[in-house]
């Protein structure tokens, strides 16, 4: 199915409106009530079918409590009890006493409520974006509260003295000691659909880019279960970055989770980036989060999408430095949580997390003024399970289950090519390989600085494509050969004919793994490029040549060899005929237009 059509599938479901609904109680609504409340929904929302769940929940007095995504519709008696409350503070405004008294006599027709036992919360303290609360005893790790002020905060410390940490979503300021807290019985979740695509949002689900609201009202949690393993297959279907040292030699499979590490400034961003806009026309939904980042590096990212018509399929999640640490905090989990919408509805998704170096730090932050014991760096005890929570909700779906998948790009700073430290191994340990950008070759002109030694893919060999597996050849073992034998070439001698030709072979793989930025390559383009090279056609070529050479050849076999090209891309498989066929046209470039294509 083409993107267009998933697109337009998708949009369909959308126009359907379709309303989920959640209705907490006791006692079930009877079949009456229960129609009008559908009725009174679906008027409300515009909607032609609602979906409900029901429920029990022993903390609702009386009636019920729906919930409508972000929307809370409190008709219990504790809900009726606020709303008389607020009826009587405008009251208050508008008449005398024994009016007051009159009006409600009549509103509530001398019907006696039980007002059951309602909890809140007082603030004990505030400051740092931190909020300790006293009097919410029966409240859950995670679940969001409600200031009196209009602001938000999560709970994230429930301690033994009967006090309770929160962290802040903002409106700090408008928080003092003694002020109300009010629990919201719901967890953190961002509003979803299928308009969010192309739009730039918060942690909080909120545009940013200025475009005007998104209108969505499905609620989808930040926070939820990585899928089981029965839920689950084995990662067999390539994600191509359109970048030859990778898709060659550590090739990326749907629903991975590959680790992109390397120091400040060796073109981490470049390598996720480029990956996205490979993926233009292939029905990949991609989402790019951006954690404690300078918001002028996120606007060179958009700007970027945006010229190369990628921003379509790809949604942006920011919290740039200037954000408090608890909304760079839930950056990760609410992108997250937008890759599961799409996977869930069948779609393959693509996820980037730059970076989880300062989703750490942020989190350090909130658990030291959470006055959490520090442990190692002064990390606590349960940042590993921090980002384990986080990356293993990325998979390839069963088909039962539609066959969607999100694959995982998480993104590591490391400092002097640290890989040991205590993040980086960490994540290490949690993804299924990385990829190493090592600051000597970004600085010797080797980009993308992809070092082979310490980079791996353990997925995806199983899910490159024949052709690609067979064209790759001994490349890596070569590349290891050759950086070895340029050590040793450096203590001076006389070399042998053969070394002499493995170090022009080495140097040109060298110069071919060179890519600039935002030039995805397509599978034939690598393919030939790869038969050409285990070929040494390029190693008598002077190394500063070897690039105009490639370039030439490519366009030598897109305007004389178009159905070769078209059948490389086209076919999963790997024949001796078509290898023939691609050195034959490659020998004949060669051997007639050598002076044409590189002078």
């Amino acid at each position: 199915m083409s993107m267009d059509q998933t697109t337009e599938l998708l949009e369909n479901s959308a126009k359907a409106r379709v309303l989920h609904v959640e209705i907490k109680c006791v006692t079930p609504p009877n079949d009456e009530q229960l129609k009008k409340i559908c009725d009174l929904l679906k008027l409300e929302y515009d909607a032609e079918e609602v979906e409900c769940v029901i429920t029990k929940d022993e903390s609702v007095v009386g009636g019920f409590n729906i919930f409508v995504g972000e929307d809370n519709y409190d008709w219990s008696t504790l809900g009726r009890i606020r709303q008389l409350r607020k009826s009587l503070q405008r009251l208050k405004k508008e008449y005398r006493h024994d009016k007051i008294i009159s009006l409600l006599r009549e509103s509530i027709g001398g019907f006696e409520l039980d007002a059951g036992h309602q909890q809140v919360g007082f603030v004990k303290s505030v400051g740092d974006g931190i909020a300790v609360i006293d009097g919410l005893h029966d409240v859950e790790y995670g679940e969001i509260v409600l200031f009196d002020s209009g602001y938000k905060g999560m709970v994230q410390d429930i301690r033994s003295d009967g006090t309770t940490g929160i962290i802040l979503f903002g409106g700090e300021q408008e928080i003092s000691e003694g002020s109300r807290v009010l629990r919201t019985r719901r967890t953190a979740g961002i509003p979803i659909n299928n308009r969010i695509l192309g739009r730039m949002i918060d942690p909080l689900g909120k545009p940013i880019d200025g475009k005007g609201e998104i209108d969505a009202k499905r609620y989808f949690p930040i926070e939820r279960p990585a899928p089981a393993i029965m839920e689950r297959k084995s990662v067999n279907r390539p994600l191509e970055t359109g970048i030859l040292a990778i898709d060659s030699m550590f090739p990326i499979g749907r629903g991975q989770r590959e680790l992109i590490i390397g120091d400040r400034q060796t073109g981490k961003t470049s390598v996720a980036v480029d990956t996205i806009l490979n993926q233009k026309g292939k029905d990949v939904v991609c989402i790019y989060v951006a954690i404690g980042q300078k918001a002028s590096s996120v606007a060179k990212v958009v700007h970027t999408l945006e010229t190369a018509d990628a921003l379509d399929y790809t949604v942006i999640v920011s919290s740039p430095a200037s954000d408090p640490a608890s909304l760079q905090y839930i950056a990760p989990y609410a992108g997250c949580a937008v890759a599961e919408y799409f996977m869930h509805h069948g779609r393959d998704t693509l996820i980037i997390y730059d970076d989880l170096s300062k989703h750490a730090v942020a989190y350090r932050t909130l658990s030291l003024l959470l006055e959490r014991a520090p442990g190692r760096e002064a990390y606590p005890g349960d940042v590993f399970y921090l980002h384990s929570r986080l990356l293993e909700r990325a998979a390839q779906l069963s088909d039962s289950l539609g066959g969607g998948s999100m694959t995982a790009l998480p993104i590591v700073e490391t400092q002097a090519g640290d890989v040991s430290a205590y993040i980086p191994t960490n994540i290490i340990s949690i993804t299924d390989g990385q990829i190493f950008l090592e600051s000597d070759l970004f600085f010797a002109g080797q980009r993308p600085a992809v070092n082979v030694g310490l980079s791996v893919s353990r997925v995806g060999g199983a899910a490159q494509t024949t052709i690609m597996k067979k064209s790759v050849g001994s490349i890596r073992l070569d590349l290891a050969q050759y950086r070895e034998m340029q050590v040793f070439s450096q203590f001076g001698g006389d070399l042998d004919d053969q070394t002499v030709k493995d170090l022009k072979y080495g140097a040109s793989l060298m110069q071919l793994l060179r890519q600039p930025n935002q030039s995805p390559m397509a599978l034939w383009e690598q393919v030939v490029t790869l038969i050409c090279a285990t070929g040494r056609m390029f190693a008598e070529i002077p190394s500063k040549e070897v690039k105009t050479a490639q370039k030439k050849l490519l366009n030598y076999f897109a305007h004389q060899n178009g159905k070769l090209c078209m059948k490389i891309q086209h076919g999963e498989t790997y024949s001796p005929e078509i290898r023939d066929e691609i050195i034959a046209a490659a020998e004949n470039f060669f051997k007639t237009s050598t002076y044409q294509y590189l002078k």
